[in-house]
């Protein structure tokens, strides 16, 4: 039976896609692939006798035919998708066409973008009585509408750490909308190609991230971050490693 396994290639450099998705692509018979998105070097992993479909230009009707099209050779098919599969990946409308093709489908994860931008950044998002709870979001442009209650206003009012996919041209947008609750003076970043050779990050505030942003011509491939919790300075220690903890508990 035809099983199609979704593969997160990781946010750009090579390295970083996980071993089993790795060992899959080298045993692969059949490879999906947006040819703009996914690194050569992962495709060099491809065997040279493979089918190579690249999607970047297809229609989700093209796609589902090249499943079926595996599914009636008895071939299993890898799909590499860039970041991570569970947010922003377009995998559901395709599982639910195989679901309909009676095709089996396997996700595996990747390094998300954000968690590669915060790499960069050399931070952690979550620091101890600064902010606890990340909001991974977008804006409603192009692509498909934002649910009516998920604006930034409503995410924001809690003062979580916002981090925003696909909205880098919009970034004067984001600062408007998050400004009542952030305020001027929160910490902001933009981290444009995280892990990749080209990667620029900026650093700065809701104040004057804006204008870092376009100075730098950044306008896609980039992904926002806001909340106290970039700069955070005399924060308490985690009770992780607390003396006061009970590790008999553990």
């Amino acid at each position: 039976m035809t099983t199609v396994f979704f593969v997160g290639a990781g946010p750009g450099a090579p390295d970083l896609i996980t071993v089993r998705g790795l060992r899959l692509l080298q045993s692969a018979r059949v490879v999906m692939y947006a040819g703009a998105l996914v690194p050569e070097e992962l495709l060099a992993e491809v065997p040279a006798d493979a089918r190579r479909v690249d999607t970047q230009h297809l229609t989700l009707e093209q796609i589902t035919a090249e499943y079926a099209a595996a599914r009636d050779a008895g071939l299993d098919v890898v799909r590499l998708h860039s970041g991570d599969l569970s947010i922003y990946s377009a995998v559901a409308e395709q599982v639910r066409r195989l679901n309909e093709l009676g095709i089996g489908s396997t996700m595996v994860p990747g390094v998300p973008a954000f968690a590669a931008a915060s790499a960069a950044l050399g931070l952690e998002l979550t620091v101890p009585e600064v902010n606890q709870s990340v909001v991974l979001t977008r804006l409603s442009r192009e692509a498909s509408k934002m649910p009516p209650r998920e604006t930034l206003d409503n995410l924001g009012k809690a003062g979580a750490l916002i981090v925003l996919h696909l909205a880098t041209h919009l970034v004067d947008e984001v600062v408007r909308e998050l400004l009542p609750n952030y305020g001027l003076d929160c910490p902001a970043a933009v981290v444009f190609q995280a892990s990749q050779p080209d990667q620029v990050i900026l650093r700065g505030t809701l104040g004057d991230i804006a204008q870092q942003v376009k100075d730098a011509g950044l306008k896609r491939s980039a992904v926002i971050m806001v909340g106290r919790s970039l700069a955070a300075e005399g924060f308490r220690d985690s009770h992780l490693y607390s003396c006061d903890r009970d590790r008999s508990l553990s």
